[in-house]
């Protein structure tokens, strides 16, 4: 379970986020990790990282709402019962956008309804992130227009930030974190240790993330499946 609860202190006058969490529906997500996880168990780990995300981002004392976009069911249900969270509905045609890009301007798009609003976009498997890490690296991004923290290993791209007159491109998928530098987003200081780094794609990643404290549904599941981590 996380070890700690809330996040760093807000200095006075600092702005607080609209996060948007994107949420693929958990039957499709994570098929790298098919090679250890059947596809019932793989669902329930993408749920279960998922909320476990969003409850870190809800911990965060930066964090003034979060706005979980997903056609899952069950991430949409469970989410929709926690305080301060607004659940968008995944856009059914992306364009020319890919699928995580679309559902991320929609969640932005709700986020801005009544105004510009600080968006960061907090993908949904860092299921071990400290609200604490989260603090330290919205309060970096205070500085900048645009903002992102990569992986662990530097290619993809954890959160994306954007300041409240920054429009929003992502460029999610293979290589994004290259991507969205080439569009202006300047790396965030933040340690290379930072749970918000650790997001899990393969299954040397979810052991990684296993040596954290990882949060209670996550935790749980990987309890029930000896073997995986």
């Amino acid at each position: 379970m996380h070890d700690e609860h809330t996040g760093g202190t807000t200095a006075p006058g600092s702005r607080t986020w609209a996060v948007v969490v994107p949420v693929k529906d958990a039957r499709h997500g994570k098929t790298r990790l098919s090679a250890v996880l059947a596809p019932g168990h793989r669902a329930d780990l993408v749920r279960a990282m998922a909320l476990d995300t969003v409850e870190a981002a809800l911990g965060c004392d930066r964090v003034a709402r979060v706005l979980v976009v997903t056609a899952d069911p069950a991430v949409a249900e469970e989410a929709s019962r926690l305080p301060r969270v607004t659940v968008v509905g995944e856009p059914s045609h992306a364009g020319r956008r890919s699928g995580l890009d679309a559902a991320v301007l929609a969640g932005a798009a709700a986020a801005r309804r009544d105004g510009p609003a600080p968006v960061a976009v907090l993908l949904g498997d860092v299921p071990a992130l400290r609200p604490s890490d989260l603090a330290e690296a919205l309060t970096a991004a205070d500085g900048v227009d645009r903002g992102l923290v990569a992986d662990a290993p530097g290619t993809g791209t954890t959160m994306l930030t954007v300041g409240p007159s920054a429009e929003l491109e992502p460029r999610f998928g293979t290589g994004s974190a290259a991507a969205h530098r080439a569009l202006g987003h300047v790396p965030l200081d933040v340690p290379a240790a930072s749970t918000l780094r650790r997001d899990v794609d393969v299954p040397a990643d979810l052991r990684a993330a296993a040596a954290l404290p990882l949060g209670p549904r996550t935790a749980s599941l990987v309890a029930l499946l000896p073997g995986l981590v």
